[in-house]
């Protein structure tokens, strides 16, 4: 097990900056993911670690030791990628074992690293067949056991469930949280995918373009925001965004919207005159369907989404705008009725012109820009 520590990270393609300064300490045992849309850096950002692609500038440091000039096979670590690269011609005992192999490793130390990860992995009736005889999840299984069998200091992996079905990768999640429980290895795991993110990590690093837009567990992104970027990724469905007004009261402001949005906010901080045009934030299951003629907000339902446990109404407001409302259960709504729509205002937020969240509470931690000099996101601030 091992710490990581990654300090004012730089990654150029000749002219072009792709990684820009990045700042990041991960925690001996945790489990950190990486996530973000594609071209946001953060499978180079995970080469990098891994000592597969060079930095451009900065320093990463293992345990307290410089590795910036370490070959990657001398790092303690061990990679599990998305196309599994496994050796279709070797059974899987040979793929688990090669690597010992070639590393010289005894040969009894081998049969039982290697029975070992079987066991994990409950792979022992497998170790005989080759690759082409496995499912998707089996393969995903052996490319796993091969990097456990190295008893490496830390764990990266680049998207491993995105070859996968729906129901494989549910199930591969449920296995790779139990293998980091069992093992206690520092993980780091990059997705796109944030429902991913939000049910195995310890921490999560939302990147954008090169960039740390925010760092935290699960529910603190989800529930505190710093910015529009981390409020729309977080979540699915996505958080509803209104266009919307600040205006300045009596020891408060309100935010008003174009449908009828009026809410008081009790923001700690006085409003500043560059953002008087704001973005309201309310996620879907902060919303409820009332009677139109006493709701805040009333707008036609365009499309209905009945999933047993719980229905999606996709609703249409007088300003064009459309919101997604949660209903816990069956509820008898169809497409195109006019509904009322009432808003959870302790459970919203208000984002300035920057797009960065108004309000400010103590605590946040903030992406690496801050210890550039640059304007760093504040966590939200309900209303």
């Amino acid at each position: 097990m091992a710490s990581l520590e990654l300090r004012n990270v730089v990654k150029r393609f000749g002219a072009v900056e792709i990684i820009h300064g990045v700042d990041l300490t991960i925690e001996d045992g945790e489990f950190v993911v990486f996530v973000g849309p594609s071209g946001c850096g953060k499978s180079t950002l995970l080469r990098m670690i891994a000592g597969l692609e060079g930095i451009s500038a900065g320093e990463i440091y293992i345990d307290g030791e410089l590795v910036n000039d370490v070959a990657a096979a001398k790092r303690g670590l061990a990679m599990v990628f998305q196309s599994y690269a496994l050796y279709p011609h070797m059974s899987v005992r040979k793929n688990l074992s090669f690597g010992l192999e070639t590393m010289g490793a005894p040969k009894a130390e081998i049969r039982n690293r290697v029975a070992e990860a079987a066991e994990i992995l409950q792979i022992n009736e497998l170790l005989e067949r080759r690759p082409g005889q496995l499912s998707g999840g089996q393969r995903q299984r052996v490319a796993i056991g091969r990097a456990i069998v190295r008893e490496p200091r830390i764990f990266l992996f680049d998207e491993p469930l995105s070859n996968l079905d729906a129901e494989l990768r549910v199930q591969m999640r449920v296995e790779i949280n139990k293998l980091h429980r069992r093992l206690g290895t520092t993980m780091i795991f990059v997705t796109h995918d944030q429902v991913e993110a939000m049910t195995l990590a310890d921490r999560i690093v939302v990147l954008r373009a090169g960039v740390i837009e925010q760092v935290g567990t699960p529910l603190d992104l989800y529930n505190h925001p710093a910015n529009l970027f981390v409020a729309g990724f977080i979540g699915s469905p996505r958080m509803n965004f209104l266009a919307a007004e600040m205006v300045a009261g009596e020891g408060e402001a309100r935010i008003r919207g174009r449908s009828g949005l009026d809410l008081a906010f009790p923001a700690a901080d006085p409003r500043r005159p560059d953002q008087e045009k704001v973005t309201f934030g309310v996620r879907p299951e902060h919303l409820r369907i009332a009677d139109p003629t006493s709701a805040m907000l009333t707008g036609e339902v365009q499309i209905a989404e009945h999933l047993g446990g719980e229905t999606f109404l996709y609703v249409s407001l007088p300003s064009g705008e459309t919101i997604v409302v949660e209903i816990k259960g069956q509820a008898a709504v169809r497409s195109g009725e006019r509904v009322g729509i009432d808003v959870d205002a302790s459970a919203c937020h208000v984002f300035g012109g920057d797009g960065l969240v108004i309000g400010r509470d103590a605590g946040s931690e903030l992406p690496s820009s801050a210890a550039r000099g640059e304007q760093a996101p504040a966590q939200a601030a309900p209303l």
